[in-house]
């Protein structure tokens, strides 16, 4: 199957201690770069986060956003700092000697300098934790993938329907192309004929003339390669995958072979339709560009 590069999946838990929600969204980007965004206190899974999305995200940027709420009352603790609360009273007792002042201070009045008391979030059984949160994160990557399916097999129907139409552009060049040469021989024995006044015409230097003109305007191997391009674009996309650097390189083939066929075009019918051809080639370019 092939699967967009955008796409957004949300899964959340509620319990009696906890809710966490987790939601996903994703934009084009050559690499796989995800971005995570969540508190402080799963900072130490952000690593089996990163590994475990890898098996449901190829390319795209993804923005990941988890949300934490802790619904118990005993989750935080108080903790008191003895070395940063003797320093206090040493250097207050040191300026009061110094400057002569009384000294006053109190348990309490020392209690509200700063990192005397500081209030923890009691720590969480990690492991307890991971198993939730890894749950909550599949739900999440599930519905992500697929709304990147679907939104994959809706860029397949139009890519395979460009694809038809640009074949039988190929099919209107090769069927135009042979009657040029016969058609330019014939101008040129006429404007011959007019030079020479009835004299014998030369049909090697014709001949000649005409070959040369032939090989001039010969598009075939470029419109063989660029069926063949098609066709292997068609079969890729219908055996699926994570196929779009394969499928821009192709891409940029097929704009090269039109290109060629533009430069070689030996009627106003042909260099038209080489920029038809250009045109849904940059088309099916733009849409490869969102496939994963």
């Amino acid at each position: 199957m092939i699967k967009s590069m955008t796409g957004f999946g949300r899964s959340e838990s509620v319990t009696k201690d906890r809710k966490i929600v987790i939601e996903m969204k994703s934009v084009n980007h050559r690499y796989c770069d995800l971005n995570i965004k969540m508190p402080k206190k799963f900072n130490y899974f952000e690593a089996a986060i990163r590994n475990h999305l890898k098996q449901y995200i190829g390319r795209g940027k993804v923005d990941i956003f988890i949300t934490y709420e802790d619904y118990t009352e005993d989750n935080v603790c108080i903790k008191y700092n003895s070395d940063i609360a003797s320093e206090y009273v040493k250097y207050l007792g040191q300026m009061a000697d110094e400057f002569g002042l009384k000294s006053d201070l109190s348990s309490v009045a020392l209690s509200r300098f700063p990192e005397v008391l500081i209030l923890e979030d009691q720590s969480d059984n990690e492991e307890e934790l991971w198993r939730e949160l890894v749950v909550i994160l599949d739900e999440a990557a599930n519905k992500f993938v697929e709304s990147r399916t679907k939104e994959g097999e809706a860029l397949k129907n139009d890519l395979i329907g460009k694809l038809d139409g640009m074949i039988t552009m190929v099919d209107y060049i090769e069927g135009v192309s042979p009657s040029l040469v016969e058609a330019y021989r014939k101008r040129l024995e006429e404007k011959v004929k007019e030079l020479l006044e009835g004299k014998a015409l030369d049909e090697s230097r014709i001949l000649t003339e005409v070959t040369i003109y032939a090989d001039k305007i010969c598009v075939d191997e470029e419109t063989v390669r660029l069926r063949s391009h098609i066709q292997n674009t068609k079969a890729i996309l219908l055996e699926g995958g994570n196929v779009g650097r394969k499928l821009d390189f192709i891409a940029q083939e097929m704009n090269r072979e039109a290109n060629t066929i533009l430069s070689k075009a030996g009627s106003l019918d042909i260099s038209n339709k080489a920029i038809d051809l250009k045109t849904e080639i940059e088309k099916v370019r733009e849409q490869i560009q969102n496939i994963e």
